[in-house]
């Protein structure tokens, strides 16, 4: 059976990274992030990476137009047209989300997965994370690595983001209720939209959302 063809929503904080990865992995399908997309199109040199990459050198942010490309060139290869996607940081916005649907006509999303964290919990979590300087692994608080702030994958050094400051962190999350947050009624109106319940550890959630997965498909 084809893998789902999956949108993941959530605040920072929500565990919606960890969570594309182990999906990905459970069902054999490409997590495809947003990131991951740009930089691989300027690696690679497609069409929309070299536009890309002239907008980034300038230092200006990617058009809608620019990111809606970079995700159709994702898309269109064989691991997730073939097999299903998990994809993780777009669309943030209603006109991303209508880029979308252009972009998946002949192949629809088959659910749309809101992470459900409380405010509280999100702040919480997001001044408690602490981000390996050298891989990118992430620890926190309650899970630190197993000796003295040193990556376990690598041996960097485990420290705080700059941007994991209380002001930084109220900011990202006003920005999301202000441009992501209308994504839930866009997708509820449009019959995508499932709810989970992100509350507990990676090990609780990770069932929950199979779950979720399995009764769309």
């Amino acid at each position: 059976m084809t893998g789902p063809r999956l949108v993941m929503l959530g605040r920072q904080g929500a565990g919606k990274g960890t969570q594309c990865v182990r999906l990905a992995r459970h069902y054999g399908i490409p997590h495809i992030s947003t990131g991951d997309m740009l930089r691989a199109a300027v690696r690679e040199g497609t069409e929309f990476g070299r536009k890309a990459k002239e907008v980034m050198d300038r230092g200006e942010l990617v058009s809608d137009d620019i990111m809606g490309g970079v995700v159709e060139e994702r898309l269109a290869r064989e691991d997730a047209r073939d097999h299903g996607y998990v994809l993780d940081g777009f669309p943030r916005t209603v006109p991303q989300a209508d880029l979308l649907e252009k972009i998946t006509a002949d192949q629809p999303l088959t659910v749309v997965i809101d992470l459900v964290v409380p405010t509280e919990v999100v702040l919480e979590r997001l001044a408690s994370r602490r981000v390996c300087s050298s891989c990118g692994a992430n620890y926190s608080l309650a899970e630190p690595p197993r000796v003295d702030w040193t990556c376990d994958s690598c041996g960097g050094a485990v420290v705080q983001r700059d941007d994991d400051t209380p002001e930084a962190i109220q900011k990202r999350l006003d920005l999301y209720e202000r441009e992501t947050a209308p994504l839930i009624d866009f997708y509820a109106e449009r019959g995508l939209l499932v709810p989970v319940d992100g509350l507990g550890t990676t090990d609780e959630v990770t069932p929950r959302l199979i779950a979720a997965i399995d009764a769309r498909r």
